[in-house]
């Protein structure tokens, strides 16, 4: 495993493991529940091949993703980087409220986190959705007082505006934003990455395989199993499903030249784009971890670079996403 930097000083594993998959039942399905024993196996399968940056959040489950994740890394904590996110209320009985970067619920937050990972400190803590109802400035704030009592060592953004990172930069350091950036969702090389290099802030891509559809083994939206969560994602919807598959054909096309896998390339890809740049591809089994994870090894040609890139412009993949309520979430 190769190793790369977030912001000032924050030194992590080149891939990361994206854990919100590792899920029975609960809020972010895909491809039908995971085996949790498997899952456990898988991050510590992670911390093996040399992973140290391991991302989770409240909201996942909610609350449940943490617990697994705090659970596995008992007794391995040494070395690792524990990623989570804060932002949202629920009820007592885990019902989503929508975004809540009030002080009050940062201060919760934390320290359910805390408690239910298992470590006295959390390593990037991030505002997980923007909240317009609370200036950015207030958040940070808070963030850097949890930061003075060692509760939190780095601060991070999710899905955030340009400007509202400069706004942010300006109270305290960020570290890293963590954003939906792939071959197939670009919109950030616009002004966003731009922002963040010169911040100094790295970047974070989730869902840096377009949800599975860039490794070529999705089927279309309406052939899904009941309850996975990509049955409403639009660009695996009908024409967008049949639009989108021209990437996959390059992907796949670059993979067999290089004798790897599409996720592979994927996520080399994205290496690709900048030292900065640390993905953290989703996996609830080992079998896919570790093909993920040889990513970090491949390196792709200028021309492999080009060529995938030329597929898949910026603004370039048929359908938005996520549906309009999701999309109102992001880039505030």
């Amino acid at each position: 495993m190769q190793y790369r930097q977030l912001g000032q000083g924050l030194t992590v594993s080149a891939i990361g493991l994206g854990c919100m998959g590792m899920l029975k039942g609960g809020n972010f399905n895909y491809g039908g529940d995971a085996d949790l024993d498997e899952a456990a196996r898988t991050i510590h399968r992670a911390i093996d091949l040399g992973v140290t940056f391991f991302d989770t959040a409240e909201v996942y489950g909610p609350r449940a993703n943490e617990e697994l994740v705090g659970k596995a890394i008992k007794g391995k904590r040494d070395g690792l980087v524990i990623a989570t996110k804060f932002g949202f209320k629920f009820t007592d009985e885990g019902q989503f409220l929508g975004v809540d970067s009030s002080e009050a619920n940062i201060r919760r937050a934390v320290e359910g986190s805390l408690q239910r990972l298992g470590i006295d400190c959390i390593d990037l803590f991030y505002q997980h959705r923007v909240d317009p109802q609370v200036p950015i400035e207030d958040v940070v704030g808070v963030l850097a007082d949890l930061q003075a009592q060692g509760k939190i060592k780095h601060i991070g953004l999710s899905e955030a505006a340009a400007s509202t990172i400069r706004r942010a930069a300006a109270v305290a350091p960020i570290a890293a934003l963590q954003s939906e950036y792939s071959i197939w969702e670009r919109e950030i090389e616009d002004e966003i990455l731009p922002t963040c290099r010169e911040l100094g802030i790295g970047l974070v891509p989730y869902s840096p395989l377009g949800r599975g559809f860039l490794t070529g083994t999705v089927t279309r939206a309406e052939d899904l199993a009941e309850g996975d969560y990509r049955r409403h994602d639009p660009r695996y919807q009908q024409d967008n499903y049949d639009a989108n598959m021209r990437i996959v054909g390059v992907v796949k096309a670059v993979a067999e030249r290089r004798g790897a896998s599409p996720a592979q390339v994927a996520l080399a890809w994205l290496l690709a784009q900048g030292p900065d740049v640390v993905p953290i591809p989703g996996a609830k089994r080992r079998v896919t971890l570790e093909d993920s994870m040889a990513a970090a090894e491949l390196a792709l040609t200028a021309d492999d670079v080009a060529e995938i890139s030329a597929v898949a412009p910026v603004g370039g993949t048929s359908g938005p996403r996520y549906r309009p309520a999701g999309m109102a979430t992001v880039r505030l």
